[in-house]
């Protein structure tokens, strides 16, 4: 069974460990542990350090991460592992920053004595952050001082900042609900496009949900708006292209995936990317989108009426050579072929109030 997207955005113990690759996972040590790390090191803080997934930061997480409290913080870009062997508490100023990428971060810590803790940082990244299309070598900055401002400890890491585009699923698409962060609607080029659909209705309107509406005539108003949507996004000359490759570590469990205005700006997309660029349509008319990933291809999906158990699914990928009937049949069929536990759903709704929100 997959897991579900609650559990897989706020249970540190299923994301900070293949995140962050850190031993600590923010927990305290045993005192075993602690009084070894005493006969070898004196009763002398220590300290270590990891950056995002094996060295690479990807922005989807890092975005995430940096929207979140720092109290509820399930994971960070860093993580700051803290030794304290002496009998005294232990109260520090860490600050972490990636020079030129991002704004520096400071937490005030306290360690306990004889434990040790894993802080988690997720400084704010600057716009060229997300406006990188390639991996990209840069430095984490760490120094730690006592609160007199007396310098303890200073480190470097050398990280790799993945493109903005790149999306890791992770294991059996684990972390298929972060895919949410590339539906933006509120895109410049995908508010033109509904300037553009609209003009494919009879009453040149998208009004999404009316709530006067009852769900037999709401259900034939979303199936009108979908092929309007559909029909402008096909106007524009959109055709497939695949440009799904990336560079850097985990390639069988990473892809490129375009954002909806280079999509829209291009005519050009695969099924994952023309998926999130409905998507984003579809909740900017205040509609209940969703995307469906199955092996090897995606679908777009929107909720008939609010409140209803249907939903409207289109094989988008055929945007650029079907009809808008041909797609939907297209996606009732190639779905049908999967057992409900082979298909991922990501219900942008769900994923907004777990806190995945559009990249910037």
């Amino acid at each position: 069974m997959r897991p579900s997207l609650k559990s897989i955005v706020l249970a540190g113990s299923l994301l900070i460990p293949e995140l962050l690759n850190c031993a600590y996972a923010g927990d305290d040590t045993s005192r075993n542990e602690t009084t070894k790390h005493d006969q070898r090191q004196g009763l002398e803080p220590s300290y270590g350090i990891q950056a995002g997934l094996d060295g690479e930061i990807y922005p989807v997480f890092a975005n995430y991460a940096s929207l979140q409290k720092l109290n509820a913080r399930s994971f960070g870009v860093v993580a700051v592992s803290v030794s304290n062997p002496s009998d005294a508490p232990l109260r520090q100023r860490i600050s972490v920053r990636i020079p030129g990428w991002s704004d520096q971060e400071i937490q005030i810590t306290d360690v306990a004595a004889h434990s040790a803790h894993t802080f988690l940082f997720a400084p704010t990244f600057l716009p060229r952050f997300y406006r990188n299309h390639e991996i990209t070598a840069a430095t984490a900055q760490i120094a730690i001082s006592d609160l007199t401002g007396h310098s303890v400890y200073e480190s470097t890491t050398p990280v790799r900042l993945r493109s903005a585009e790149d999306m890791y699923w992770g294991a059996d698409f684990k972390y298929a609900p972060f895919v949410a962060s590339w539906v933006t609607p509120h895109n410049a080029r995908v508010e033109a496009l509904l300037a553009q659909a609209k003009r494919y209705t009879a009453d040149r309107r998208l009004p999404g949900y009316e709530s006067w509406k009852n769900p037999a005539q709401q259900e034939q108003e979303t199936y009108r708006e979908a092929e309007a949507i559909y029909l402008a996004v096909k106007n524009l000359g959109m055709s497939y292209v695949r440009s799904s490759t990336t560079l850097g570590d985990h390639k069988s469990a990473s892809e490129r995936i375009r954002m909806p205005g280079v999509s829209l700006s291009q005519s050009s997309a695969n099924c994952i990317d023309a998926a999130v660029m409905y998507a984003s349509l579809f909740e900017n008319l205040g509609m209940d989108s969703t995307v469906l990933i199955v092996p090897g291809h995606a679908y777009a999906g929107v909720r008939v009426a609010a409140g209803s158990p249907k939903f409207l699914y289109i094989d988008v990928a055929l945007t650029g050579r079907s009809t808008f009937a041909q797609a939907v049949a297209s996606a009732e069929t190639g779905l049908a072929r999967y057992d409900a536990k082979a298909v991922t759903r990501v219900a942008i709704q769900e994923a907004r109030s777990s806190g995945i929100f559009p990249m910037p």
